[in-house]
């Protein structure tokens, strides 16, 4: 054991987690799923007092993510994430057996999502212009993640199929989801302003954007064409954290995010201020429209359809055809209110 030990470099030691993410890379992970997946294998790593991972095995995961479900109280999605790097540690990197892990599964119940009404959206959207406000109707006309959105390419724009085409998505799958309309003349407007700062990225010395997988290998001259150029630019040149290249990346999450909490905050609405909330809004506006499930699984991207199910829980019953009993008592006593009175008006006594 001590000669393994001895071998072993440091579980925090910068050459161990290098080696570690230049697999995730090799892999084809993107940089957000190497981000989470080494922030829990670190969680894990401290978790054992910084105890290498070469010398745990199952059982030193299985109470690690036991202890997340019973003393931490995490939800399922937070464990199943933990899982997945766990797994990807010891099955794929490791070459470890991890088939009969066996650990407390998380229960707490799952919540229901944030959704905002037709009149909220539109109140969102009148605190909001230029750039920040296509993104949220985009995101809420079309289904799109955040991260979907800002890593639209001006290629993923398709007038003619009227589609919209999201490229490795969460799952790393591909779909299409539909173009709004009312949306194209501010795209294409949109795409004008990319390709004038394309030129003159490429002026500078730059205009490479960064391809997936091994595209860049394959297609030396795509990274500077138009076509692969993001829909939603960052403001400025910046370091490939993976590379080290310096380029033009596609706009930071956080800066949407901010914008989109002060137009909540602006609009007087009291409800989280998320840009998730859109996706909800457009699943359960379109399951209240009668469109149905199947359908609407598709647009979003969902595996299952009981990941879509839960949109039927927050649908507004009201244009269903169901009403309330206690709208019910009010319209029967205003039914017989009227009914007085009209016997009153014509001298008829009860």
């Amino acid at each position: 054991m001590d000669d393994i030990r001895h071998r072993i470099p440091k579980a925090q030691s910068s050459r161990f987690m290098q080696k570690l993410r230049l697999h995730m890379r090799d892999s084809g992970l993107s940089y957000r799923t190497e981000q989470t997946y080494t922030h829990w294998i670190k969680r894990f790593i401290h978790f054992y007092k910084l105890r290498h991972p070469a010398e745990m095995g199952i059982v030193e995961v299985e109470r690690f993510l036991s202890q997340l479900a019973v003393e931490r109280d995490c939800s399922v999605n937070t464990q199943r994430v933990a899982l997945n790097a766990l797994v990807y540690l010891y099955k794929r990197f490791l070459g470890r057996d991890t088939e009969s892990l066996n650990f407390n599964p998380a229960q707490r119940p799952r919540r229901l999502p944030v959704v905002y009404s037709p009149a909220e959206i539109k109140a969102i959207l009148a605190e909001m212009d230029g750039i920040y406000r296509l993104q949220v109707e985009l995101m809420y006309g079309s289904g799109l993640r955040s991260a979907e959105l800002l890593s639209l390419r001006v290629k993923d724009i398709d007038y003619g199929s009227n589609n919209i085409y999201v490229r490795a998505g969460k799952g790393n799958k591909d779909r299409t989801t539909m173009l709004p309309q009312v949306l194209i003349p501010e795209l294409r407007q949109q795409i004008r302003r990319v390709a004038l700062l394309h030129a003159q990225d490429c002026n500078d010395g730059f205009g490479e954007v960064y391809l997936p997988d091994a595209l860049a290998r394959k297609y030396p001259s795509a990274a500077r064409e138009l076509g692969w150029q993001f829909l939603f630019p960052a403001a400025g040149i910046g370091t490939d954290p993976r590379s080290g290249v310096e380029r033009r990346h596609h706009m930071h999450a956080s800066t949407l995010a901010k914008h989109v909490r002060l137009a909540v905050r602006k609009a007087g609405i009291h409800k989280p201020a998320r840009t998730h909330a859109f996706r909800h809004s457009f699943a359960t506006h379109l399951l209240e429209s009668g469109y149905d499930l199947r359908t609407i699984q598709e647009l979003l991207g969902h595996a299952d359809i009981n990941t879509t199910e839960i949109y039927t829980h927050v649908v507004n019953r009201g244009g269903r055809g169901v009403l309330s009993p206690s709208d019910r008592l009010r319209s029967d006593n205003l039914v017989t209110e009227s009914r007085a009175t009209y016997r009153l008006a014509v001298g008829i006594r009860q």
